[in-house]
């Protein structure tokens, strides 16, 4: 009668013994779950105010890139408007220099001294230096005063810093397009941090659970490394 009392106890306190482990283990599973969640939310805020940030990065990016074009489609409008005003300045100076040329050839000075009054003063500077040179009887001087080294126009010039300047703005919209490409991807990404977390929340096994979360996790710091040297407008 001892003895198989003394075997029901030992039994009670092996299923007393198994119940204490299996309450121990669903208290680990619990705060495994809890501390799973907390990772979750950390997270899920992480990618809300990264999200914010790299669209409002990615906004900022894309106007400054506007901008540029813009400013590059002006100027080069301006330089358009110089290199025709420039053609004119030269067509106006082959013009009165035939004038001068059939008159002094006819030996009319009247007329080739009108002529010569009607020179641009940037013309009349290659003019004064291509006579030097005798063109009427030195067979080896330029065909024109255009031709001189000493022909310059400011208006072509001008067109030229402008075609310059228009290049530079365009060149600075392409690059700041790129940079808001890249802020694009980096939401993307994030987008996709997101997807993984919300879908790691709808797994009851945490080994799937923690496994997808650390994947969302990887990429969240690869995300957030670019948001650090990403440039900021």
């Amino acid at each position: 009668m001892g003895e198989a009392t003394s075997n029901v106890e030992m039994a009670h306190k092996i299923y007393e013994q198994g119940e204490h482990r299996e309450e121990g283990s669903a208290a680990t599973g619990r705060r495994r779950a809890e501390w799973i969640e907390i990772a979750e939310a950390i997270v899920l805020a992480f990618v809300a105010v990264a999200t914010a940030w790299s669209g409002y990065q990615a906004a900022r990016w894309d106007a400054r890139s506007a901008e540029a074009y813009a400013h590059a489609s002006a100027t080069n409008v301006q330089a358009q408007e110089m290199a025709t005003l420039a053609g004119q300045d030269r067509l106006y100076d082959i013009t009165t220099f035939n004038g001068w040329l059939q008159a002094t050839l006819a030996h009319e000075t009247t007329v080739a001294d009108f002529y010569l009054r009607r020179f641009r003063p940037e013309y009349a500077v290659a003019f004064d230096a291509w006579l030097l040179l005798d063109p009427l009887h030195n067979p080896n001087a330029p065909a024109g005063p255009i031709f001189m080294p000493q022909y310059k126009s400011a208006l072509a010039t001008e067109s030229a810093a402008l075609t310059q300047q228009a290049k530079r703005y365009f060149d600075e919209g392409v690059s700041t397009r790129e940079v808001g490409d890249q802020y694009v991807r980096l939401t993307v990404f994030l987008a996709t941090v997101l997807l993984l977390t919300a879908l790691s929340q709808r797994f009851k096994v945490l080994g799937p659970r923690i496994a997808i979360l650390s994947v969302a996790a990887v990429m969240l710091v690869v995300c957030g490394y670019w948001i650090v040297v990403f440039p900021r407008a």
